[in-house]
């Protein structure tokens, strides 16, 4: 493999099961929460048939990714034990894998055991807000598995994130995290990193504002970014709204992102945000 092709492999593609995925059109991510303690309630669906009709809305509106997750992570959020968590979503992925078996499906969990059995039922990729933090046996699982893996940064756990908001360089000490644990997955076997800067993990608004203004300077770990931006505080406190509202100002948000280079985003609304990925490539096809 010549090293142009290393360079494409590692920011514009990953492998899902011998598959390879390119983003030369970024993907959307279609947020399906297991729980009754999302911040936003419309992404909460436990019963059968609504997680099967959230799951066919999605895919219908354009969807390439679903991210399944059975424990909050709102600042804040109740800490739920590993069996819980397994209940949520083992059936969850099982019964949209059963029903729609083409769509990707992501375990947006930072526990190795639910990663696993998430795997085992048909997820395709691991979605870890601690990057291996909380229970770094998931980076075996990862590896075991040879699937892609979402590496954010966040600090502390959803409990004790927001009391760790204090860097003295916000974008060089989040890169430089993400730097060693590229490496350190590497050595792995892991190679299909996929890097999330972590939006409301451990920020401030002010410093969620510097990381988007910036995101295009993490394109020299060539590896795909992901934006989870989808109606956070740092839409609606600075709108001074509720996130019931903040449709709008996360699709604003959103296109920025994709100008900058996000190749896949994170939301609750698909329809909007294929929108705007539409968009920006059509304006994109012609510069």
């Amino acid at each position: 493999m010549s090293v142009e092709d290393s360079y494409f492999h590692s920011i514009h593609s990953m492998k899902v099961h011998d598959k390879l995925y390119t983003f030369e059109t970024p993907m959307v991510m279609g947020i399906l929460n297991c729980t009754p303690d999302s911040f936003y309630k419309n992404s909460r669906f436990q019963e059968d048939k609504a997680i099967l009709n959230a799951a066919e809305k999605q895919i219908s509106d354009g969807a390439s990714i679903l991210d399944v997750g059975g424990y909050s992570t709102r600042p804040g959020a109740i800490n739920i034990d590993l069996t819980t968590e397994i209940e949520r979503i083992a059936h969850a992925v099982a019964l949209i894998r059963n029903e729609f078996p083409e769509i990707l499906i992501s375990i947006d969990t930072f526990r190795s055991e639910v990663a696993r059995i998430a795997l085992a039922e048909g997820a395709s990729m691991i979605n870890d807000i601690s990057g291996g933090e909380i229970d770094p046996e998931i980076w075996q699982i990862a590896a075991k598995n040879n699937c892609p893996y979402i590496l954010m940064h966040m600090r502390g756990t959803p409990q004790t994130m927001q009391e760790n908001t204090t860097y003295s360089n916000l974008f060089k000490e989040i890169a430089g995290y993400f730097s060693l644990k590229i490496e350190q997955l590497k050595k792995l076997g892991v190679n299909d990193v996929i890097l999330d800067p972590g939006f409301g993990f451990s920020k401030t608004t002010d410093q969620n504002f510097e990381l988007l203004n910036r995101l295009e300077d993490f394109h020299f770990l060539r590896k795909p970014l992901l934006v989870g931006i989808s109606r956070k505080s740092m839409i609606y406190k600075t709108l001074e709204i509720e996130a019931e509202s903040a449709l709008n100002g996360t699709t604003v948000l959103n296109t920025l992102a994709l100008i900058k280079g996000a190749k896949i985003l994170r939301v609750h609304d698909v329809k909007e945000a294929k929108q705007a990925v539409e968009l920006i490539q059509n304006v994109e096809c012609r510069m």
